[in-house]
């Protein structure tokens, strides 16, 4: 085995990083081909992967290297990326950086008497080197030990062994498959008419469980190598594969394999299963425990004690991550706003303040309503009771029947009631920081590592004045020497300039407005420098009701492009750009976004987003862009497409945490289809206090 540069090393071992942090023992059981899909070694087979998985899969052998990643978007249907590094296969002293997706959808789950049938496509929308579909079928025997697997393959896997379509009894168009993409510019595109089309053939295999943790794997393999036999000297002997398979644990299974007789390969497989925190039950301080109710005058309350309660109950919200906004009492009523900055949660963060007024209040008062606020701006009141409380803290069932009995509803002004000591607010940080670029054709991963400081200013409800400034300490994103050759305007093809000319750069920096302009309605407006390219102004209106699904915005920017030293210049570019959205949650997590309106490159179109968001708030997605530029004039991938992630930081490590690891994955970054990346949109910042958000996550109300 051999790989031509230290670099695919590198690439390497930081895409495995993030899968092997949380694995789940219950992960193991359905096997992962090379491809990084259900299947055996190179061919796939009838099974998908438990629903929400995560597989990582790094597989190599002589002159390639594949990272694939795989998510099981719905209990039956899984979406893969692929990242292939092939030496020599378009001449002797090259080198391919192949990017693909794949898809497949379970048929038929598997019962007593009949297999488990999934179709798929591998290499859809690529350069083709891997472009096949196929139909397999799988089936357990021996109580589990023995699996056996049957399927039909068309394009790359119909190389060997091919024969007339057999669906050329619909149609004769299935006798002849298209041709793929004639130059890179039409890479990215769906060419649907290769789709189960040309010769097909037949493939199968069997996998044996020798021990507990051990499978030996055989297959018969339709793919002929042909590309890799003519141009880096592959030799395929036999149409037989083997190879073995060791179950490491915590989701792990390393596999050696002999692919066609002649060529050893290894590869290695971690899963992470984003429904399941790595430490269940936190980290986290305790709650208060709820104490017996008192009177006014066993808690020492006079008729002027409303200040120095204030006072107490700001002190011990603190404590629990918690900022007092403002405080009403109203007879038998208490009328608290909150700013939680520590639990991803708000459900959580409701919780604790309640059991705080409880605890600290006179048991006179009997309702608590807690608003919760961000960046000033009320969002949603859970309105409580205090016998609700009494009686359901100790329950099994506690937590959905507090969700039950508990009211949530639109949050109304209270400014008049604002804590004297809540304005001016000031927070920073001083945090190390990881930029990372991937795949430039001429380098699989460049990174930059240094050190950044944030800093935060709120002197008045719903205003805020926010900066980050970074010092790069080393890395090689600066390196690039690949110029853009996009037709466009540069808008974000000339990215890597901006590390190159200075290594102090002001990341953001900005002020933020946020108010409530009527009822059901949000607003934002921001000026500054937004991000590592571009400043300006920008305005956004979000309607949204506490207990609706669907969520309506309206965002207008004029955006100016910044300077390449990112400090306080800008470039001669400026450009009006806005969109119209729709956001609807589907229920079990997954999350829909519609964006129509005008890019960055002067463009028109519309953004297509589709995410799931895991009750811990782990959080998967993918989006494509399509607008008014041509493909030929978009260039390589022929239009803008992307998976993402967001993994919550208490998800990580266990402690009480707001903050993720966010991260897009795009498998090439051109021009068109360029939006703004602007901090806190609205609909995301407020989702998480509104109630189908609440009810998800209410099962934190008593931790």
């Amino acid at each position: 085995m051999h790989i031509r540069s230290a670099s695919k090393i590198v690439a390497l071992c930081l895409l495995m990083l993030p899968a092997h942090i949380a694995a789940s023992d219950t992960l193991g059981g359905t096997h992962v081909s090379t491809f990084g899909t259900p299947g055996l070694i190179d061919m796939p087979s009838g099974f998908v992967l438990p629903d929400g998985a995560i597989h990582n899969t790094t597989a190599l052998h002589d002159g390639t290297f594949r990272h694939t990643l795989t998510f099981q978007i719905t209990p039956r249907l899984f979406g893969s990326f692929r990242y292939s590094i092939i030496d020599r296969l378009d001449g002797p002293n090259s080198t391919r950086y192949d990017r693909s997706f794949d898809l497949g959808y379970l048929l038929f789950k598997e019962t007593r008497t009949r297999p488990a049938v999934q179709i798929g496509l591998r290499d859809f929308g690529g350069t083709g080197v891997y472009g096949s579909e196929y139909v397999a079928a799988s089936k357990h025997f021996l109580s589990g030990r023995l699996t056996l697997t049957a399927g039909l393959g068309w394009g790359r896997l119909a190389s060997h062994g091919g024969f007339k379509n057999p669906l050329s009894i619909l149609s004769s168009g299935f006798d002849t498959r298209g041709e793929g993409p004639g130059s890179i510019s039409e890479v990215g595109r769906l060419e649907v008419d290769q789709w189960f089309r040309g010769d097909a053939a037949l493939f199968g295999g069997l996998s044996y469980q020798v021990t507990p943790n051990l499978h030996f794997n055989a297959e018969y393999s339709s793919d002929a190598y042909v590309q890799e036999g003519s141009h880096t000297g592959f030799e395929r002997n036999t149409p037989f594969n083997f190879g073995l398979t060791y179950q490491a644990g915590s989701g792990t299974n390393l596999t050696a394999f002999l692919l066609h007789g002649t060529e050893v390969g290894i590869a290695a497989n971690f899963a992470t299963d984003p429904k399941r925190d790595r430490i269940p039950s936190g980290i986290e301080a305790a709650p208060p425990a709820l104490l017996p109710g008192k009177t006014a005058e066993e808690l020492g309350w006079g008729p002027q004690d409303i200040a120095a309660s204030r006072s107490k109950l700001a002190l011990l919200l603190e404590d629990q991550g918690l900022r007092l906004d403002a405080l009403t009492l109203e007879s038998n009523t208490a009328i608290l706003r909150i700013s939680n900055s520590r639990y991803a949660a708000e459900a959580q963060a409701i919780g604790r303040a309640a059991r705080i007024l409880a605890n600290s209040l006179p048991k006179s008062i009997e309702e608590f309503h807690i608003d919760l606020a961000i960046h000033g701006m009320p969002v949603s009141r859970v309105i409580l009771r205090r016998q609700d409380l009494e009686e359901l803290e100790y329950d099994l069932d506690g937590a959905w029947k507090s969700f039950a009995l508990a009211r949530i509803v639109n949050a109304t002004d209270m400014s008049g009631a604002t804590s004297p000591d809540r304005y001016p607010q000031l927070s920073w940080s001083l945090t190390p920081y990881l930029e990372p670029e991937l795949f430039d054709p001429d380098a699989p991963i460049r990174a930059d590592l240094g050190l950044q400081f944030l800093a935060s200013y709120e002197p008045a409800p719903g205003l805020v004045l926010s900066g980050s400034l970074r010092q790069s300490l080393l890395g090689n994103l600066h390196t690039s020497t690949r110029p853009s050759n996009s037709v466009l305007p540069h808008v974000r093809t000339d990215v890597t300039e901006y590390s190159k000319q200075s290594d102090v750069q002001i990341k953001h920096l900005t002020a933020e407005y946020f108010f409530r302009p009527g009822r059901n309605l949000y607003a934002r407006l921001t000026t500054g420098y937004f991000e590592t390219m571009y400043g300006g102004v920008s305005g956004e209106l979000l309607w949204k009701p506490v207990h609706s699904s669907l969520a309506l915005g309206a965002e207008v920017n004029y955006a100016r492009q910044r300077a390449y030293d990112q400090l306080f210049g800008f470039r001669d570019y400026d450009i009006m750009t806005g969109h119209a959205s729709a956001y609807y949650d589907f229920g079990g997590g997954y999350l829909g976004q519609l964006d129509i309106g005008r890019y960055l490159a002067g463009d028109w179109g519309a953004t297509v987003s589709l995410d799931r968001e895991f009750n811990n708030g782990f959080r998967v997605g993918a989006f494509f862009t399509l607008t008014d530029t041509p493909f030929s004039q978009f260039g390589e991938g022929s239009f803008d497409k992307g998976i993402r992630f967001s993994i919550p930081i208490d998800w990580l490590v266990g402690s009480p945490s707001k903050e993720a690891f966010a991260t897009t994955i795009r498998p090439v970054l051109r021009d068109g289809g360029a939006r703004l990346e602007m901090r806190n949109r609205l609909n995301d910042l407020i989702r998480g206090a509104h109630g189908n958000e609440l009810e998800d996550r209410w099962g934190r109300f008593w931790r």
